[in-house]
């Protein structure tokens, strides 16, 4: 029971129904650091950076373009695409949520959305620019940008600081409460359908919230291997293990193959499936789950239950509205 506490309080198994903890419902609002304090004129400067193409060095790629956020928070591909058709290998994590991550990107890289945002701009197959010193110098040569860094940091403010702490402030808006599971947690036992309480039940049982357990089902920020158990055959198909995760990032024996836990809210529009995008559907990434990190062949009805409670963790997406950007009247923005 301790291992699962954080996300359920008791299983009462009486007929179909499952007793959950209203602590495990998501928050409406996200911490903010200390240093970067949400306010209105960061929001809206940082809503307008996110969809900004001219981040990007050909001016045709915005964080927007990765991570929409008119779907799922991502872009359904398998593997983004950044400047010039480049494509990376990992899918993109929905940014819808991502405030409560404890580390960004799948291995961890970023300790904060912050950090997050600074990484893709000067990344060569993202957004390709050379260097912040370029986009600081493009941003300031947009006169409508020297107007919104004014009012939301003061005046002389445009830098790779303040412009990276405008996008993380609005990715904190990027919130989605009051889904079905939520409004079951805090006691409506009619919110969640019979098959649901079912999908619950059993993703309790086989051990899926040992590690997608807190209020955004993502482990705050732990990291797990994947694949944890050999399978030459989902191998085959799939080429789970050929990136390494943290390795990539710490070069340190034993971090092969460990990943951020993503978290499972909205994951039924995020298809495809894992860090590589190799897994088509929501019912194969169960059972290949069930499979590479539980040893478990997973029946097709069960399946079946876990992907419908899984669909009850779509919540409510927040408006929103498509910025204006700053123009450059007679000119280009090189």
């Amino acid at each position: 029971m301790s291992k699962i506490r954080s996300i359920v309080s008791v299983i009462i198994l009486a007929g179909s129904a499952t007793a959950v903890s209203a602590l495990d419902v998501l928050p409406k609002k996200a911490p903010a650091p200390a240093d970067n304090p949400t306010t209105a004129a960061k929001v809206e400067l940082g809503r307008i950076l996110f969809h900004d193409p001219r981040l990007s060095s050909t001016g045709t790629v915005s964080c927007a373009s990765c991570h929409n956020t008119m779907l799922g928070g991502e872009d359904n591909r398998p593997n983004s695409m950044g400047v010039n058709g480049q494509t990376g290998g990992r899918s993109a994590p929905t940014v819808w949520n991502a405030a409560f991550n404890a580390v960004q990107f799948w291995d961890g890289r970023a300790a904060s959305l912050e950090e997050q945002a600074a990484g893709p701009v000067t990344n060569p197959i993202e957004m390709g620019m050379k260097s912040w010193d370029d986009v600081v110098a493009r941003l300031q040569s947009i006169k409508g940008y020297q107007k919104l860094f004014t009012r939301a940091f003061g005046v002389n403010s445009i830098s790779k600081d303040t412009a990276t702490k405008a996008i993380a402030a609005y990715e904190r808006t990027l919130i989605t409460p009051n889904s079905p599971y939520d409004k079951y947690a805090k006691g409506n036992k009619y919110a969640l359908t019979d098959q649901q309480q079912r999908g619950l039940k059993k993703a309790i049982e086989i051990g899926c919230v040992n590690c997608h357990s807190g209020p955004a089902f993502n482990g705050a920020g732990t990291f797990r291997k994947f694949p944890l158990i050999d399978n030459a055959y989902l191998e085959k198909q799939y080429s789970l293990s050929d990136d390494k995760g943290l390795f990539e990032v710490t070069g340190k024996s034993g971090d092969e193959n460990y990943f951020k836990v993503p978290t499972l809210r909205n994951v039924a529009l995020t298809a495809p499936y894992f860090h590589n995008g190799s897994v088509a559907t929501l019912e194969k990434a169960v059972k290949v789950m069930a499979t590479v990190q539980l040893g478990i062949d997973l029946s097709d009805e069960d399946t079946a239950d876990i992907v419908a409670f899984l669909n009850a963790l779509t919540g409510k997406f927040p408006k929103q509205k498509m910025p204006t950007l700053p123009g450059t009247p007679g000119t280009t923005f090189n």
